[in-house]
Order: C-alpha cells, then structure tokens, then sequence
C-alpha cells in the first residue's frame, strides 16, 4: 500500500465546478491504473472514474459521463477528477484508489491502497 492525499473538495451550489487532486508518494505511481470512488451517506462505496497507467484510457459510470473528467500528470504523481455540472446527488466523499492489478477496474476490491477521502457537498 502506498499513501495517497486528496484534496479539492468543498461546499458547492448545484452547477458548479469542482476539481479533485490525489498525490502519491511513490515512485512508481506510472505503472498502476488509479481510480476515483464515492460514499454517500447510508450508500454503498461506488465507482466514479478510471484511468490507466499512461492517462490514454478511461472509463466512467453512467451518473457522471459527461460531466467529471479524470486525468493524471504521472509527473507530479497526481491522478485528477474535474467535475462540471454538480448535482445534489453527487454529494459525498469522494476516495482516490490506485488498482493492485495495473488496469482499470470498477470494482474497489481490485484496488489495494485508498486516501482518507475528501468531502463534496453540493447544495440544491
């Protein structure tokens, strides 16, 4: 497991804007597939967005197509979530994960290593 940090969250108005950062200190972080995930209140964890290694392929769940985009700066080792058009239903605490088997996956037991998450409100 390696530590990861998100940062970004916050109290939006619905339509708003908001960005997601995840840092890992770790020296390989180019080799592992990262992926964002989110916990409402009384809900189960569920998937958000995933990347692979080199940034060039991603997928999305449904509820968030078109709206979030993920990206990463292998650089930097920091893995992004944008997200555009916040809705009510978006909020919760948002969880960066870095996947155990190198690819993408939407089920959280692929991945072996989760910040302590980040809180997104959105207000109707």
């Amino acid at each position: 497991q390696v530590p990861l940090v998100e940062s970004g969250g916050g109290l939006v108005q619905a339509g708003s804007s908001l960005r997601l950062s995840c840092a890992a200190s770790e020296r390989t972080f180019s080799d592992y597939a990262m992926g964002w995930f989110r916990q409402a209140p009384g809900k189960e964890r569920e998937f958000v967005a995933a990347i692979d290694w080199s940034g060039g392929r991603t997928n999305y769940a449904d509820s968030v197509k078109g709206r979030f985009t993920i990206s990463r700066d292998n650089a930097k080792n920091t893995v992004y979530l944008e997200m555009n058009s916040l809705k009510a239903e978006d909020t919760a605490v948002f969880y960066c994960a870095r996947s155990r088997l190198g690819y993408m996956s939407t089920t959280p037991g692929v991945y072996d290593s989760w910040g302590q998450g980040t809180q997104v409100t959105v207000s109707s």
